[in-house]
């Protein structure tokens, strides 16, 4: 009987998906008895019944005697982007719709994660809450996937190992070629998914080749986002007859400020220089600070070859290893870098401004510039720090102590000088202070991890970073801050979420530390928060949990201001070797100047959101090689004890920041000694079911490295003997 019911249920199911998928058109019992193969009498007699109860229910309506067509009395088919989870099932976000659409494992009928797909959507039983099926795959977001190629005897297979993606891909075995064999990492590209096959047909792309090596894996990265490793060979064509030359006719055009005092300040490993400082005395307190950033739009002319890669790619990404450009290195590290001790063209933005980091005059426009020299951080914080013009051997990056001249020494103190004023308005503004480690590695010949350093954020470092955020606003505010604001390209930030904000809060007073949300500067809160936490063990857990509660910064022509800034106007124009956004808002300011005409609005809105789309994923895949990485440094240390921070608690066990090198692995909850712990999704912990011992968010525990998986990335640790 039950067994009866259970097959009915199927039938029904199949019934519902079949009206779905031709939602206007009217079938009798026997065009669907023939659809679902139903040829004995029984089968039909059940068939009707299950047609007739479907009808009472209003699923389906009968227009007419032994008809039946899917209800229309309210719009049941919604269009949207599908999110598969790790356990299979899907949601699709819907902009006509509130709530989010949930979409069963078996209703996801074949669609991939990030697709845009048509649902046919239905009130769940119970809570109200819509559930849909999808019916139609709109647009694929990816059809290129990373995997590891398994080959059996007579087919291969392609294992994806994405928690995202529920299927793997079938390989006929006429691709394999001598290049390939069993494990190697592979680009698979999916090609059909025929009516009755359980997997995907795919098509062998290229081959990465063995996985855990830094080659392999840094490549699939790339690939797996869609990231270009190399440009083509007609980019690099016309990278290479670009005219470099420096003319008198130019120069004629621009400001001529190569006799002012100029340099750089970047990484020691930097070789594309984006931005450079002049300076100059004007009074006895008032100085002219010049911007001055790479015109990187005099070479690259719209719509023309190198323009069309630079949006496609729209921004370099900067994996472990590796700098994969957006523009061709002839000009990002040639013509367009800022070197020391060469002319070079730039589009500027040039303040008087005094000590106390009050703006007295602006002016914007291209220039000349020739810097007298270039500055690593660490050499100018050494200046900053010592109060002295002589750099130390072990800061130096000619390899021996030397002393800059007396101008340099008083433009550096001096720039520091107003950098902190003007950090401090903001501070006082409501902007958000984030002064996160970031982890960084020592690398060997083979671009195998040696050993994990931490980058810190020094007073030389804050020193361009308030020059370059006075640039940007400033810029903004120029063509925002008027009657009719001019077309402009505006890197805006919105509000937090104030659930998550809810929820920041209650896991920081577990903590002892307060967030006040009622006041009406919840900025300034966070601060206090973030200053509190300094040093802590806890602090880099509760700075990534306050980060996750910011919305995510964007491009865009709606201006709506910059909350984590506090600035009203804010855009981005600093880094166009690096950005395109910021070529945008060099042409635009240009025009504006010139009183040209722009582009239209919705062609800069659509580079825009192309561009803050490539940024996000530029940036998962810098943490996936920062991820391996951090893996591929653990393989050495399997078996060892590390002191870690409890970073994240799940129903499968707790996540575990080591302390000492920032990796993080997780402790499986089957493995947490001494009880069986179950997960109280409220208080963000473990609890033990007999003992009710706790472990929660930021506790202080000793773990083993039991495994580093490197083709997962994935640590595995073990509590250390020692815990109880």
């Amino acid at each position: 009987m039950g067994k009866g019911k259970n097959n009915n249920r199927h039938i029904e199911k199949k019934i519902l998906s079949f009206f779905r998928e031709n939602p206007t058109k009217e079938y009798n019992y026997k065009q669907i008895a023939a659809v679902l193969s139903i040829k004995d009498t029984r089968g039909r007699n059940d068939l009707i019944k299950i047609l007739n109860m479907n009808v009472v229910s209003k699923e389906l309506v009968s227009p007419s005697k032994g008809k039946y067509k899917l209800a229309q009395t309210k719009k049941q088919y919604y269009q949207g982007r599908l999110e598969v989870t790790s356990s299979g099932r899907g949601f699709v976000i819907c902009e006509e719709l509130e709530h989010d659409i949930a979409i069963p494992k078996n209703a996801i009928n074949k669609a991939f994660n990030g697709d845009r797909v048509e649902v046919y959507c239905y009130k769940r039983k119970g809570n109200g809450s819509l559930e849909g099926e999808v019916v139609n795959i709109v647009e694929r977001s990816k059809i290129d996937f990373v995997g590891v190629l398994q080959i059996e005897k007579s087919y291969a297979f392609v294992l994806t190992r994405n928690a995202r993606m529920y299927t793997d891909f079938f390989i006929d075995k006429k691709q394999l070629t001598d290049e390939y064999t069993d494990g190697d990492k592979v680009l698979v590209r999916f090609s059909d998914w025929p009516k009755k096959a359980e997997s995907p047909y795919g098509t062998l792309i290229e081959n990465f080749g063995p996985p855990g090596e830094t080659a392999t894996e840094m490549h699939a990265i790339l690939s797996d986002y869609g990231l270009p490793l190399h440009f083509p060979e007609e980019v690099e064509a016309a990278a290479a007859v670009i005219d470099q030359s420096i003319t008198k006719e130019e120069i004629k055009k621009r400001r001529d400020f190569r006799s002012v005092l100029t340099f750089t300040i970047d990484p020691k490993t930097a070789k594309d220089f984006d931005d450079a400082l002049s300076f100059q005395q004007l009074g006895e307190d008032l100085f002219e600070v010049g911007i001055h950033i790479a015109d990187v739009s005099h070479y690259v002319q719209p719509n023309s070859i190198l323009d069309e890669e630079a949006l496609a790619r729209a921004t370099s990404v900067y994996l472990v290893d590796r700098v994969v450009p957006m523009l061709p290195e002839v000009l990002s590290n040639g013509v367009c870098s800022l070197r020391p001790h060469e002319e070079k063209y730039t589009f500027s933005a040039v303040f008087q401004i005094n000590s106390k980091a009050e703006l007295k005059n602006e002016w914007f426009g291209k220039t000349v510039i020739y810097s007298d020299h270039r500055f690593a951080y660490e050499e100018a914080q050494d200046i900053i720090s010592s109060g002295s013009p002589v750099v130390s051997e072990e800061h130096s990056l000619r390899g021996a102590s030397y002393k800059v001249d007396q101008p340099t020494f008083e433009a550096i103190t001096t720039l520091d000088k107003i950098a902190k004023n003007l950090r401090n308005k903001r501070m006082k503004n409501g902007a958000i202070s984030f002064d996160r480690v970031e982890v960084a590695f020592n690398l060997k010949e083979d671009n195998t991890p040696e050993s994990v350093f931490f980058k810190t954020s020094k007073d030389a470092n804050k020193l361009i970073e308030e020059f370059m955020l006075l640039a940007n606003k400033q810029v903004a505010r120029f063509a925002g801050k008027r009657e009719k604001p001019l077309p402009m390209v505006y890197r805006v930030h919105d509000e937090p979420d104030p659930d998550k904000l809810n929820n920041l809060q209650m896991i920081v007073a577990g903590f002892g530390y307060k967030l006040n949300l009622k006041t009406k500067n919840i900025n300034q809160s966070i601060n206090s928060l973030l200053l509190e936490t300094q040093g802590k063990q806890e602090q880099n857990m509760i700075d990534t949990l306050t980060i996750r509660c910011m919305s995510k910064a964007e491009y865009t022509t709606h201006n709506i201001g910059h909350y984590g800034l506090a600035f009203d106007f804010y855009s981005h124009f600093t880094s166009p070797i690096r950005r395109y956004p910021d070529v945008m808002v060099h042409r635009l300011l240009e025009q504006h100047l010139n009183k040209q005409k722009t582009a239209s609005i919705e062609t800069i809105e659509e580079a825009c959101s192309h561009s803050s789309q490539r940024e996000l994923l530029a940036t998962k895949a810098e943490r996936d090689s920062i991820k391996f990485m951090q893996i591929k440094f653990m393989e050495n240390h399997i078996g060892q004890v590390f002191e870690g921070v409890i970073s994240g608690v799940t129903d499968r066990g707790l996540y575990v920041e080591i302390i000492e090198n920032k990796c993080e692995g997780m402790v499986r909850i089957k493995d947490v000694p001494g009880d069986y712990y179950f997960y109280d999704e409220k208080n963000h912990s473990l609890v033990g079911e007999r003992t009710n011992k706790i472990y929660q968010l930021g506790d202080l525990i000793s773990v083993e490295v039991a495994k580093a998986d490197l083709i997962k990335r994935h640590l595995d640790f073990t509590f250390a003997t020692t815990e109880e």
